[in-house]
């Protein structure tokens, strides 16, 4: 990954953050676990994880509802001729990790 990704990716990371911070209802912890830009910088996914869990739908729901609004803070932040379309995941990989962590705390 070049450098530029990684710049572009880190501030997509502290702006869907601050966004997210700043939109929610803090019903749901929201946490940004990572971004997934695309090699052509035309497409960006923005991982969370979500607790409590049973918050996920609505959360992503609600965050994908608010793409344009969320686009609009992004376009203050991020200096770039064409901005990625963005789309909100649950970070499944994390999940799995944090069930694996839990099992063999257990023992």
């Amino acid at each position: 990954m070049s450098q530029r990704q990684e710049k572009i990716e880190e501030t997509i990371r502290h702006a869907a953050a601050t966004f997210i911070e700043e939109s929610s209802n803090r019903d749901a912890l929201i946490t940004v676990t990572g971004i997934m830009l695309s090699g052509d910088e035309r497409r960006a996914k923005i991982l969370i994880t979500v607790l409590p869990e049973n918050k996920e739908k609505g959360v992503i729901s609600f965050l994908n509802r608010k793409r344009s609004e969320f686009f609009g803070a992004l376009k203050e932040k991020l200096r770039v001729a064409r901005l990625p379309s963005i789309e909100f995941f649950i970070d499944e990989g994390e999940k799995n990790r944090q069930k694996i962590d839990g099992l063999l705390a257990r023992g």
